[in-house]
């Protein structure tokens, strides 16, 4: 051996100039070893070759066993050779090499078949992502496990079936994925993997309007609630779509009455389109609460029959920037376009504009019985450039204006899964525009796609003041049912400005609570002011609400009584003692303007001795407001655990030919499962 004071000479002696015969055995015995690789001696089958790091440990243990540590220009002598082995050796196998060797043609899963690592069998491929491959263990560089392991990850990334990854992940978990491959730098000098750095996920520019829950209100002080009627669905589909990626949606954006109403309900509807809307009310007790009860309010609106439809002219004013160029987005886009044009009746018209840098006419007005026409022009459609809104919504209304039915259904329909970043991109400023528009009759519906870039707030601006609906398409599925099976309710409106106002009565009800419509809240002066915008009801479409209200006499108040005025009136002198509110419709006819009234009180008659004794659709709407506000994490439900919900889910699903309500149930769990792991 050699000790301390030897290895103290030998660093002090000067480096010789390397020998030319020194130089020639040492390449002599790589090339060798080389030539032996490549050429075996079997004669049968394949001999399974050692692994690069293999060979290199090998090269490298004889020559330390052989003490050439002592003689650093030795040992620079014998690496330099090591080295151009490996380079030659990696080369082989890289996609640059153009030989016509068989052997580097051949497919991941070839060589998986090939790889002599047992370890592989433990590892159930089925169900780990290509992205979640072992990273490479540089910190233990020369150990056989993390070699070993290093080896695992690289055969995991080649053959591990690809797994749906989330979509704003995609990209860097591609990148992270190809990273994790070994280079001779991390297999042989131990240095730090690519795939242990951080890598920054693209950036989420996904825009959302922040709000706060509705507050519990005093019926002696406060006794009014207005607000406008809506049917969007956007936040249940987008609030699945995060769920199903394992993700918990972030409290604004899910709007409680968008989930409630994802779902359709079998309220009794009206007898006649003279009178579009009939109320159906619930009183029941509340099941998250035992000392409140819930006053919940179905409204039906008349279903207009195949032969009554007004005629359709429909402008598709689609977004082809360059950030639509995602699977989820324009492809998607286009089969679901697809399947509404294929709904159309042959005397609709369908117009389709497009928008990137600028905005562009794709199709004039066509009948939709030239339907190879229309599809042709929707199959064209390619992305690219940055995305001028402003531009494509004028031309759109320029074409629909074109083409403009008389009593029928002039409509914009807006696809996009983001900003309008070129030409007028505030939302203020796109208000103001889509409400002059909307005055010429022409309504406008906003569809989003995809994620990390969609703009909620922007969509649901310019929905709800152009009298259209805002729906987030995350699947062809959910497509087929915006625009197939909600066709009607969501090309065919029977009433616009549609408002609803509840007077409760303080001689019954202490407080109340409205679930949900946050965003959509007016003042008590605006119900009967027929200038202010409300939302638009469909054909056949149902909307629902759900107020929490304390009973007069409940032991759990939310506010002290008032010391001073009438903190407690009985019902001396009160009228209508017996009713617990008073709910009033507003609307106008679709080509109305002036505003008229539906009312309907409510009353004992109207209560329900307990919770299970409600209807199927009530209680199964009820566990749906219960997930959303469990999802908003708010105080009301704090206690009141997923499996509760699942449990009334459950009893309560009744008919479920599309299967809405089974899915439902199984992001109850998803989104149980997640918030346990959060905790």
């Amino acid at each position: 051996m050699v000790d301390d004071n030897e290895l103290d000479m030998l660093r002090n002696i000067p480096t010789p100039a390397p020998g030319s015969e020194a130089k020639a055995r040492a390449l002599a015995a790589a090339m060798a070893a080389y030539d032996l690789e490549k050429n075996p001696a079997a004669t049968q089958g394949t001999a399974n070759a050692g692994r690069l790091t293999e060979r290199a440990r090998k090269l490298w243990r004889d020559i330390m066993q052989k003490k050439l540590i002592a003689a650093p220009a030795l040992a620079g002598l014998v690496a330099l050779p090591i080295a151009g082995y490996a380079a030659f050796y990696l080369m082989e196998g890289s996609p640059f090499n153009f030989g016509a060797d068989q052997e580097i043609a051949e497919a991941p899963s070839a060589r998986l078949k090939e790889a002599p690592d047992t370890k592989l069998k433990k590892t159930d491929t089925s169900t780990t992502p290509a992205v979640a491959a072992k990273p490479l263990a540089a910190s233990q560089a020369g150990k056989d496990e993390a070699e070993a392991s290093a080896d695992e990850a690289v055969i995991m990334n080649e053959a591990a079936p690809a797994m749906p990854v989330p979509a704003p992940l995609r990209d860097a978990a591609t990148q992270m994925s190809r990273m994790s491959a070994p280079t001779p730098t991390t297999e042989l000098h131990g240095a730090i993997a690519p795939s242990d750095v951080p890598m920054p996920l693209p950036e989420n520019r996904d825009r959302v309007e922040d709000f706060k829950t509705n507050p519990v209100r005093s019926a002696l002080e406060d006794p009014v609630s207005t607000f406008s009627i809506d049917v969007d669905t956007a936040s249940y589909s987008f609030a699945r779509r995060l769920l199903k990626e394992g993700v918990l949606p972030h409290a604004d954006t899910v709007r409680v009455e968008e989930m409630i109403n994802y779902f359709p309900y079998d309220w009794k509807g009206p007898e006649a389109i003279t009178t579009p809307f009939n109320t159906t009310v619930s009183v029941m007790p509340t099941p998250w609460n035992e000392h409140t009860k819930l006053m919940h309010v179905g409204i039906k609106g008349y279903d207009v029959q195949p032969a009554e439809q007004p005629k359709a002219n429909l402008v598709f004013l689609i977004d082809v920037s360059g950030s639509m160029d995602e699977p989820d987005k324009l492809p998607l886009l286009r089969s679901a376009f697809r399947l509404l044009v294929n709904k159309l009746n042959a005397d609709d018209t369908v117009s389709i504009v497009t928008y990137a840098g600028n905005a562009g006419t794709v199709l004039e007005p066509t009948k939709a019985s030239d339907r190879e026409k229309i599809l042709s022009a929707i199959d064209t459609l390619s992305p690219g450039g940055s995305t001028a809104g402003e531009a494509g919504i004028r031309e759109a209304y320029r074409l629909a204006q074109k083409s403009f039915v008389k009593d029928g259904v002039n409509r914009v329909m807006l696809a996009t899964d983001g900003d309008f970043n070129v030409g007028q991109t505030d939302d203020d400023e796109l208000k103001r525009l889509i409400e002059d528009k909307r005055k010429s009759g022409v309504f406008l519906s906003v569809f989003g796609f995809g994620r990390g870039n969609l703009n909620d707030q922007m969509m649901q601006t310019i929905a709800q003041n152009g009298n259209g609906t805002a729906a987030y398409i995350d699947t062809l599925a959910e497509a087929e049912k915006v625009l197939v099976q909600d066709a009607t309710s969501t090309l065919f409106p029977i009433a616009k400005d549609v408002k609803i106002q509840v007077e409760f009565n303080p001689a019954a009800v202490a407080e109340y609570r409205l679930i949900g419509y946050e965003t959509r809240a007016l003042n008590r002066e605006d119900f009967n002011n027929d200038r202010v915008d409300a939302g638009e009801i469909g054909s056949g479409h149902s909307v629902t609400a759900i107020y929490e209200i304390t009973p007069k006499d409940s032991p759990s108040l939310a506010m002290d009584s008032l010391r001073y005025g009438q903190a407690s009136t009985g019902n001396g002198g009160v009228a209508n003692a017996d009713e617990y509110a008073f709910v009033k419709i507003r609307y106008k006819a679709p080509d109305g303007d002036v505003s008229k009234l539906i009312t309907t009180p409510v009353t004992k008659t109207n209560e329900v001795a307990s919770f299970d004794g409600a209807g199927t659709d009530q209680r199964f709407s009820v566990a749906v407001a219960a997930f959303g506000q469990k999802l908003r994490d708010e105080d009301a439900t704090a206690r009141f655990g997923f499996d509760r919900i699942a449990e009334i889910a459950s009893a309560a699903r009744g008919a479920d030919p599309y299967g809405y309500r089974a899915e439902f149930l199984s992001l109850v769990r998803l989104a149980s499962s997640l918030q346990g792991n959060k905790q």
